[in-house]
């Protein structure tokens, strides 16, 4: 199990993984600049527009950084280059936020806040939808919460696919630099079952979730459910291996709560 280094203050930085969103970049890092902290876009190999409105962006921010990835490999693959990035920087916590527009940046402050209180746990999103919600995305949404409770025996994990969360670094990149996790869609949900089966803590904190009329969706309906399926079908196999473990686990939970 991982062992946790004593994290003395937050020390934490933005993470941006980018693909094809010149509309919508420039007001998100526009709303994150309250927040005061360095920001790492991860151009996951966009397109030549997208790649100038991304230099104009770091020419005027000085707090910006964009690091471009050759080709498209996928959100995870952008999200692990970036905590990458941040770890090797000195960071010790990545607000990871969407490229996209949909995620409300007045929240974050509150995400981070859970984190300096709780510097060891992942903390996430747990999406508050308006009527802009497709239907089809919440279904979609909600059979993945069912196979994350099943794969994790646990309800802890509110909302495995928002993307405004906050990652503890050093638990979070050991994940992958000791286990193959998925690079496309199926990352957001991979990794915080990961996490939970390594007994960090996940924490949920509503947000609100809007889908812009003239927003832009990567999301491919047949290949990245196929992606997500094969991702709950190795999870669940990889939960049978640790039950017992999993299983002991909660019932030390339950014991040390009756206790207290």
């Amino acid at each position: 199990m991982f062992e946790w280094p004593r994290v003395v203050q937050l020390n934490a930085c933005i993470v941006i993984p980018f693909y094809n969103h010149p509309g919508a970049i420039a007001r998100v890092v526009d709303e994150l600049k309250p927040l005061g902290l360095p920001c790492f876009i991860v151009d996951d190999g966009s397109d030549a527009q997208s790649q100038r409105v991304l230099t104009q962006i770091a020419s005027t921010m000085s707090w910006v950084k964009v690091q471009r990835l050759p080709e498209n490999r996928g959100k995870g693959a952008a999200v692990m280059a970036g905590c990458d990035a941040a770890l090797d920087s000195g960071f010790t916590h990545a607000l990871q936020i969407d490229a996209d527009g949909q995620h409300d940046v007045a929240d974050a402050p509150r995400l981070l806040e859970q984190a300096r209180r709780q510097p060891a746990a992942m903390i996430s999103g747990e999406a508050i939808y308006d009527s802009s919600a497709p239907r089809s995305r919440r279904y979609g949404r909600y059979l993945t919460h069912v196979w994350v409770w099943i794969n994790t025996l646990s309800f802890e994990i509110r909302d495995s696919m928002c993307g405004l969360r906050v990652y503890p670094l050093a638990a979070t990149c050991a994940i992958w630099r000791e286990s193959r996790v998925g690079q496309r869609m199926d990352f957001d949900t991979e990794i915080m079952v990961r996490l939970s089966w390594k007994g960090v803590r996940i924490i949920a904190v509503p947000t609100r979730v809007t889908y812009p009329r003239d927003g832009v969706s990567h999301f491919r309906m047949l290949e990245d459910n196929v992606w997500i399926s094969r991702m709950h079908t190795r999870l669940f196999f990889g939960m049978l291996r640790r039950m017992p473990a999993l299983l002991s686990r909660r019932v030390l939970h339950r014991r040390s709560s009756a206790a207290a």
